[in-house]
């Protein structure tokens, strides 16, 4: 296995929040079970996108003493992009990675995601729902399917080939990865995951693809037809920005 860069904690786990009080709670009730389960180190960092109906004040009783624990605040709201860079460059962990604030990949998927890094070599590992043995316990609305599938023709043709979900908010990276491919990034929006995997092809690490479960959670922040438009061409923007982009 590859030296793995000394952390204060063995992972870092960012999780992004805008106006999630009525169900980030439930949520990190199952990071901390998990956590307890695994013996990982864990500190966890909630970036509060602005939100206005006391999601912080959710977080830090639904976590007591528990975890390590940070709330990063955003003022105004900045955007889903903005702030996981913002957590995951904080992070003291020898691995950072985020989930949605739904959790609808449940967090024991982790495991799988954090063995591809420690035990196989992997720079990066994300979750993906577009592979055969990935588990879809509740799939989307079709019309979701469908413009969730265009876009990713968009990306793979423009941006990363071969990556088949680039979108599922479930990634996880070596903490010195991040810090190399993270400045780059200029994507606050929803496509700044296909920007960063991007930046990381161009920079020559590597990315491990793993089939996860995945539960849909209808109140999805995702509006196609006002977001669909701009994360196309943020695509196209990601690819200029960062067309003579080179290891070393």
């Amino acid at each position: 296995m590859p030296s793995q860069s000394a952390g204060e904690y063995d992972l870092s786990l960012i999780i992004p929040a805008y106006n999630e009080a009525e169900r980030i709670g439930r949520g990190l009730q199952t990071v901390i079970a998990w956590v307890e389960q695994c013996c990982i180190t864990t500190e966890l960092i909630v970036v509060d996108d602005g939100s206005t109906d006391g999601t912080a004040e959710v977080v830090k009783v639904a976590v007591g003493d528990s975890l390590p624990l940070r709330i990063l605040r955003n003022e105004p709201n900045r955007g889903k992009g903005f702030s996981v860079r913002r957590g995951l460059l904080e992070g003291k962990g020898a691995i950072v990675g985020f989930s949605d604030a739904d959790f609808s990949t449940p967090i024991e998927e982790a495991d799988r995601l954090l063995a591809a890094i420690n035990e196989e070599g992997y720079d990066i590992a994300i979750g993906s729902r577009a592979m055969k043995e990935s588990i879809l316990a509740q799939r989307q609305a079709w019309y979701r399917e469908y413009a969730g599938r265009a876009f990713s023709l968009c990306y793979r043709l423009v941006l990363i080939p071969g990556i088949v979900d680039s979108q599922c908010g479930f990634k996880f990276l070596r903490r010195e990865v991040a810090h190399a491919v993270l400045p780059h990034q200029t994507l606050d929006g929803w496509a700044f995951d296909a920007e960063l995997l991007h930046i990381a092809r161009r920079l020559g690490y590597t990315i491990a693809q793993i089939p996860i479960r995945w539960v849909n959670d209808p109140s999805s922040k995702v509006k196609m037809l006002r977001d669909g438009p701009k994360m196309a061409l943020d695509v196209w923007r990601a690819r200029w920005r960062h067309r003579n982009l080179r290891p070393g």
